[in-house]
């Protein structure tokens, strides 16, 4: 079975225009060979898929056109989106680690407010601030076995809120 009338169009239009549109097209490109090549393509395949838009008409100056207005239309769209990554826009990115830790500071800041005020206090006092059990006391003001009760307490509850995130064994 030999080729249809429509793919014998295909070819005519590439036989006949498909070295000039393509050299027309990679001064549109600036050279870029693949971009060039997707646009004579995609330009065949219009003319190919709307045969009534070449009758009556010189047909190169409609294919130059379409072109055109094909490459515009993807410089547009590049334009429209944010550039994508190269390998300089990756190296920028903060490794895995550094996130993670991030996202287990802010779940661990979370946890720790869901705690009661005193329990918070109290190991706010002794392992942010690093204060002895007597220091700590006498900067909340209560003895030292109530820093010691409540810290015991607190941890506990700590440990449940973080397990309750997932960060906790």
């Amino acid at each position: 079975m030999g080729p249809t009338a429509n793919e014998r169009l295909l070819r005519a239009l590439y036989a006949e225009h498909g070295g000039p549109l393509l050299g027309y097209v990679l001064r549109l490109t600036e050279g870029d060979r693949h971009q060039a090549e997707d646009v004579v393509q995609e330009t065949l395949l219009r003319a190919w898929r709307h045969p009534e838009a070449l009758e009556g008409r010189p047909i190169r100056p409609w294919l130059f056109t379409v072109a055109k207005n094909l490459v515009v239309d993807a410089h547009r769209a590049r334009q429209s989106r944010p550039p994508e990554a190269g390998e300089a826009g990756l190296a920028a990115v903060p490794a895995t680690d550094e996130i993670g830790r991030a996202l287990e500071s802010w779940t661990f800041a979370e946890a720790l407010a869901d705690l009661s005020p005193d329990h918070r206090s109290v190991l706010v006092e002794t392992y942010y601030r690093g204060r002895s059990v007597a220091e700590a006391a006498a900067a909340l003001g209560v003895p030292p076995g109530t820093v010691k009760s409540r810290s015991y307490y607190a941890l506990r509850a700590l440990k449940l809120a973080l397990e309750e995130r997932g960060l906790a064994p």
